[in-house]
């Protein structure tokens, strides 16, 4: 009988928010195969470019009477999100031009661990015991995917590129949970997808890339994706309101293993070390955002 509860009380600890935000991360893990064929066919900042100008304006045309009430405090939030998602997307569809999606949403999975380590460089909050249990998995995994035939390790310039995106990603998580609850969704999320729209083709001249050819795939997959992207930006603002940033990070935690299977199921097979190196720093991910509660803990006991 106890055990039925218990299992019982698991299952309805999942709110509605969160069961949704499993569902988003699902499909976000499964785009990464989608900017991998894209990257044939375009550069990174025209494809990034276009794939959040088509996020952007198919939002804005449902919600043209919530834009009417736009503020500068939104605005300036918008802008700031946008930033952070042309820098995140941008590098991380430049590394998606020579490493396979799942090595790339592996990585990109470093932005969890990442954060308390970043927090004690640059704001000396020391990062309590399973947040560095959680840093040593990521970085060990991390280590396998680089050198998965264990002769040597050594990042090649899409593994680099896409770690350094992580940065990014952290930050537009932290942004999104400050500013969630005080902002209209529907309005911020439009405001934060053109503004990345915009910064990437801007991204295209310092750069020297081309706007490519044609090509029904790159439309097809631009708009696509564009879709998904409106999709999963406004879902993410709407359940972090909710959602505290950690049960948040553990869900998105989900998304390099959906990337991964998805990315088998269309035939990428990466060698067993790199698969152990992923599954270390999905790993990792979780252990970083644990917390010990020695209070409860004892209470639990003294009640056995």
């Amino acid at each position: 009988m106890s055990k039925t509860s218990s299992t019982s009380g698991l299952l309805l600890k999942i709110r509605p928010q969160e069961a949704i935000l499993i569902v988003i991360t699902m499909i976000w893990g499964g785009t990464f195969l989608a900017i991998h064929y894209a990257m044939t066919v375009s550069g990174p900042f025209f494809f990034v470019g276009l794939r959040f100008g088509a996020a952007a304006l198919a939002l804005m045309l449902f919600s043209l009477n919530s834009l009417r009430g736009l503020t500068w405090y939104e605005c300036k939030a918008g802008m700031l999100i946008g930033v952070t998602i042309a820098v995140g997307y941008s590098l991380q569809s430049i590394g998606l031009q020579t490493i396979s999606s799942s090595q790339s949403a592996f990585i990109t999975a470093m932005y969890v661990p990442m954060v308390p380590l970043l927090q004690w460089l640059v704001l000396k909050r020391f990062p309590g015991v399973m947040a560095w249990i959680g840093i040593v998995l990521a970085f060990s995994g991390l280590l396998l995917l680089a050198g998965p035939n264990g002769s040597e390790v050594s990042f090649s310039l899409g593994e680099t590129v896409t770690l350094i995106s992580t940065v990014a990603v952290a930050a537009e998580i932290i942004l999104i949970s400050a500013y969630a609850g005080k902002v209209n969704v529907k309005r911020v999320t439009v405001v934060q997808l053109a503004t990345a729209s915009l910064l990437s083709f801007m991204m295209m001249l310092p750069s020297g890339e081309k706007v490519p050819a044609y090509s029904d795939y790159l439309l097809y997959c631009a708009v696509g994706l564009g879709i998904a992207s409106a999709l999963i930006q406004l879902t993410m603002n709407w359940a972090q309101r909710s959602i505290s940033p950690t049960r948040a990070t553990v869900i998105y935690a989900g998304e390099p293993v959906w990337a991964g299977v998805v990315g088998r199921i269309a035939g990428e097979r990466l060698p067993g070390a790199a698969l152990l190196g992923g599954a270390l720093i999905v790993l990792g991910v979780i252990v970083s955002e644990l917390r010990i509660r020695r209070k409860k803990k004892r209470e639990a006991l003294a009640e056995s």
